[in-house]
């Protein structure tokens, strides 16, 4: 099994985020020792909590996106495009035209997968990393509503 930075983030995810009973504000070395006994590498770990420490920069400076003109349009770099295809760039440019995502968020989004430790980058993917970056975003409660239902309905149409 490939244990990879982005399973570890959903591990977390699912288990702080969703858990009634898990503890977000858990020390660093009880989320380690408790990854190391789910099976999760170290290195691997190292990853994900730098990860989130990325995450955690960027919401702390909302403004170092500059503002984009509505009419503007997002052109990728080679490195994105390498890691994320044309449905996944489809898919943030439909986010940001139903309003889910701004212009700051979808960087935030770009930069999280492009943070991730892989080669490229699925739609489903995609779809768990802009829930990430919008919960941890103050004022995204319906965007992230809206997102919950897209992922775990599909999940649950895959579990059925």
């Amino acid at each position: 099994m490939k244990q990879d930075v982005f399973e570890i983030l959903l591990y977390l995810f699912e288990n702080y985020v969703y858990d009634d009973d898990g503890d977000l504000e858990a020390d660093r070395e009880t989320l380690r020792s408790e990854l190391t006994q789910a099976g999760f590498r170290q290195s691997e770990i190292g990853k994900a909590f730098d990860w989130l420490e990325g995450l955690a920069t960027m919401q702390d400076s909302p403004d170092s996106y500059p503002l984009a003109n509505q009419q503007s349009v997002r052109i990728y770099s080679d490195p994105e495009c390498e890691r994320l295809d044309s449905e996944c760039r489809g898919f943030l440019l439909f986010l940001e035209q139903m309003g889910v995502l701004d212009h700051g968020t979808r960087e935030m989004v770009i930069d999280r997968v492009m943070a991730l430790d892989s080669d490229d980058s699925d739609l489903d993917q995609l779809k768990w990393v802009v829930l990430m970056v919008l919960f941890n975003q103050p004022g995204q409660e319906a965007a992230v509503a809206w997102m919950e239902d897209l992922v775990l309905d599909e999940m649950a149409g895959l579990l059925h």
